[in-house]
């Protein structure tokens, strides 16, 4: 087990920010976590547990204790891989495709941990993390029993999980269980997956095409944090009422929208941001990245008091014109 004091957060933070916390204790296989369990009970100070930083803003020093997943491992058995919760997700994606085992194509290059895979229930181009997620172990803090939760108990939605509210900072997850496909099903029509395989000429990809191709789409619309500090979609997209929808509609003709169910349509916070006038735009040392309106950067040296409040702003204005409220994706500290 790992334990520093006065420990910077710098490095686990995409966003760059220069915090610190007051002690940081890293597990690196379940009997470590058990260990780091029974020493969170044992005394009554904060603490967080965080992943590979990359969905994460502080705002502050942390006068507690930073818990993080170093459990590496990712093997296979039948179509299932069972991965180390330290592992990098998109070394996970790499490894299933290696293995002819298919479904996450269409989450690659998405940054983080396993861990926070399970967490946050990731998703991007038509497909969420919940949808190949067959069980997740962990450690209980307040008893430190080791559980196994199947996917329907652990209240995956959209961008959330049980792991994310009512069990937040409760369970140390130690591994993550996937359940994959022998038989690769692209998953082609979102966003411009199919537009940028046509300008390669590509008319049916394999795994590995689609794969590079969604890796290319990322890297064209999103900032690299190594020199433009972000975590990546700040905000998540907004599911109005079908009445909401119908009624912006007929405001903002070619409005883009996503069919949720017969009630209700995602709309891109993005394109709300953007048409609010904040594309490219500046406030202090943060941010909004000039080719996608739901990045929010670091323009070099901000605070995370500088990002949240030029997320406010973002927030208010997109409220004012229309009427929704957009709320972060990333977790505040």
């Amino acid at each position: 087990m790992r334990i520093e004091e006065n420990y910077s957060l710098r490095k686990h933070n995409t966003f760059g920010i220069d915090a610190k916390c007051r002690r940081f204790l890293e597990y690196a296989s379940e009997d470590e976590a058990v260990q780091v369990a029974a020493l969170l009970r044992s005394e009554s100070s904060p603490y967080i547990i965080i992943g590979g930083g990359s969905n994460l803003l502080l705002t502050r020093d942390f006068e507690g204790t930073v818990v993080h997943s170093a459990i590496k491992g990712i093997r296979f058995h039948g179509n299932t891989a069972i991965c180390g919760s330290g592992e990098v997700w998109d070394d996970v994606v790499s490894a299933m495709l290696d293995h002819q085992l298919y479904g996450a194509e269409n989450l690659s290059a998405i940054p983080g941990d396993v861990g926070a895979s399970a967490v946050q229930n990731i998703g991007a181009y038509g497909a969420e993390v919940k949808d190949l997620i067959e069980r997740v172990v962990a450690i209980d803090i307040q008893t430190g029993q080791r559980c196994e939760f199947l996917h329907e108990e652990c209240g995956y939605g959209y961008r959330k999980s049980r792991f994310k509210s009512e069990w937040k900072n409760r369970y140390l997850i130690t591994e993550v269980y996937y359940r994959l496909s022998p038989r690769f099903e692209p998953c082609l029509d979102y966003g411009n997956i199919r537009s940028e395989l046509a300008r390669k000429g590509i008319n049916e990809p394999t795994a590995y095409e689609l794969r590079e191709t969604i890796i290319g789409i990322r890297k064209d619309k999103l900032p690299d944090p190594q020199t433009e500090g972000n975590a990546g979609s700040f905000f998540v997209n907004p599911v109005v009422s079908r009445a909401c929808y119908e009624a912006l509609a007929a405001r903002y003709e070619g409005m883009p929208h996503y069919y949720v169910d017969d009630e209700h349509e995602k709309i891109p916070a993005g394109w709300m941001i953007d048409q609010c006038g904040w594309k490219g735009k500046s406030l202090g040392k943060a941010g909004v990245h000039d080719k996608q309106a739901l990045v929010l950067v670091n323009r070099g040296g901000a605070s995370g008091a500088e990002i949240v409040e030029l997320y406010r702003r973002i927030q208010q204005d997109v409220m004012a014109k229309f009427g929704i409220e957009i709320q972060p994706e990333v977790n505040i500290v």
